[in-house]
């Protein structure tokens, strides 16, 4: 099968909506035909600056227009797009940009002062651009690039050439660097399509960071001539506005993010009318939030699960699954999506049965082609033949997978395994509950007790006691927490994702043992 460039899917997008298509934020609004000749004039200015076909590109933005402009312009001369979180610490985004030698960074003058420490941290940097203000590396992107011609001419490459590097976020170590090819690409590409039609017109309101999940979708909308419109972070009154403002059709939000929607007053009242697809994934969502977003958003929900190793579709649960399914089908991440093999393996490389819990495996297409210089880490992840993903779970009699927890979360009390996210789900069930996070916490006798810290919607009350009759009432005794905390907020990522390495951490940072 011929492998296309990234950039070929995004040309034939731009032709199908030359005119009407547009990618813009709050500053700009740049229309396909435009967006396609700056994505030449932006590819011929890199090869002024001397950057050669898989050379590595980093950006560090915050979601604007002109980031995913200059995305472009790096795919169309043969460079790798490194993209880098603008909140993670910048230490860790040095090492990450040093570790891959990397030529080239456009910055926002957001992150100004953070470039000027990569400007003299990163020997191999050839050049550095702001996207949106003249600095000290001379003109604006869009001034930089007038002068270049608007035809760059296509230049070959091979399925395994590498598309993208994205840093595995340091959640198990050290961060790694995952290689993504074209292949990949074009796999999720493919599959994404294949599982969402687009409606004509088709708009994708991109609100968590461009780096991750929602950066991936973005490009698949625009490989079908849809357009996008990006924001700097999750203000949720905004988001409503701009849904209805742009007639959006296509988003994506954590659930933490969407749990905040569905407690925002006149949420009910909101205009919800052009989506056609709600995407969650990052986490599960509660069945009984789930009930309440297709109540005020209809019957659009859908989830998605992937990693950055194999990006964002290899299950999938659409919007007609949520609205016919029971609360067991709503706990579930989907079935096995088109060119991928999903399976639950033991420790000792046995595909294991319906029912049967072990870690979550996959062959086919998204799999990443590997991370950068990590020979043991490669060998470690690929054993058996299959991608290994960490992450816990089983397949049921009617194909739908459950994910009960990443190795790292579960709590072994009593000799018992007890896998957070089930009593996570009863806690979320509470009418008076926004979010959770249960932990282990050191205990003499059981090794580790179940430890629910909870934090309440606003306006609405509840007690210790209350909220264990509220868990008693579904879970047996081993799995109702011992004790439960009520904290004003949850600390959470950059992302959304609530922290519970670093809530745990406050109950075991005392303890010779950390199991």
């Amino acid at each position: 099968m011929q492998t296309y460039r990234t950039i070929d899917f995004l040309d034939h997008g731009m032709r199908l909506a030359p005119d009407a298509g547009f990618i813009a934020d709050d500053s700009i609004r740049l229309s396909h035909r435009e967006v396609q000749a700056l994505s030449h004039r932006i590819a011929n200015a890199l090869r002024g600056a001397g950057l050669n076909r898989g050379a590595r590109v980093a950006f560090y933005s915050p979601n604007c227009a002109l980031a995913f402009v200059a995305l472009l312009g790096v795919l169309r001369c043969g460079a790798v797009w490194q993209p880098v979180h603008s909140r993670n610490p910048l230490k860790e985004n040095i090492e990450f940009l040093v570790e891959n030698n990397c030529e080239y960074v456009f910055y926002h003058s957001k992150m100004a002062a953070e470039a000027a420490q990569i400007r003299t941290s990163v020997p191999t940097l050839k050049g550095m651009r702001c996207f949106d203000e003249a600095a000290e590396d001379g003109d604006a992107l869009l001034d930089w690039a007038a002068p270049f011609s608007d035809f760059f001419p296509d230049d070959e490459h091979g399925p395994e050439d590498i598309a993208w590097i994205k840093s595995s976020g340091g959640t198990t170590g050290r961060p790694k660097s995952i290689m993504i090819c074209h292949r990949n690409v074009q796999a999720l590409f493919a599959t994404f399509h294949l599982c969402m039609p687009l409606p004509a017109g088709h708009v994708n309101l991109c609100v968590p960071p461009m780096t991750h999940g929602a950066g991936n979708i973005a490009l698949a909308c625009l490989a079908r001539g849809g357009s996008i419109f990006t924001m700097e972070r999750a203000d949720i009154p905004r988001i409503i506005e701009n849904i209805a403002k742009h007639h959006v059709t296509t988003m994506f939000l954590p659930p933490t993010v969407i749990y905040s929607m569905l407690s925002t007053p006149g949420i009910r009242e909101a205009d919800f009318s052009s989506l056609r697809y709600f995407l969650y994934t990052s986490a599960p969502m509660s069945p009984d939030k789930l009930r309440e977003a297709l109540e005020v958003f209809g019957p659009v929900m859908a989830q998605t699960w992937g990693q950055t190793e194999a990006p964002l579709i290899c299950t999938y649960l659409g919007p007609a699954e949520h609205v016919q399914a029971d609360a067991r089908v709503l706990k579930s991440c989907g079935r096995v999506t088109p060119l991928m093999r999903v399976e639950v393996m033991d420790d000792e490389g046995r595909i294991l049965g319906p029912g049967e819990v072990g870690e979550m495996v996959l062959q086919g297409d998204l799999v990443m082609k590997g991370y950068f210089n990590r020979d043991e880490e490669n060998k470690k992840v690929n054993r058996f033949g299959w991608h290994h993903t960490g992450d816990v779970g089983y397949r049921d009699e009617d194909g739908l997978y459950f994910i009960i927890d990443r190795n790292k979360d579960m709590i072994i009390s009593g000799g018992f395994n007890i896998f957070p996210s089930e009593i996570e789900h009863v806690l979320l069930a509470h009418p008076n509950v926004l979010d959770c996070a249960v932990v282990g916490v050191p205990d003499e006798k059981w090794g580790e007790a179940v430890k629910a810290i909870v934090e309440l919607k606003a306006g609405h009350a509840a007690t210790e006691e209350q909220l264990k009759a509220h868990c008693r009432a579904t879970l047996d005794g081993l799995k109702t927490p011992k004790t439960i905390e009520i904290w004003e907020t949850l600390p959470r990522s950059s992302l959304g994702k609530v922290l519970k390495k670093e809530i745990r951490e406050r109950y075991w940072k005392d303890q010779w043992r950390r199991v």
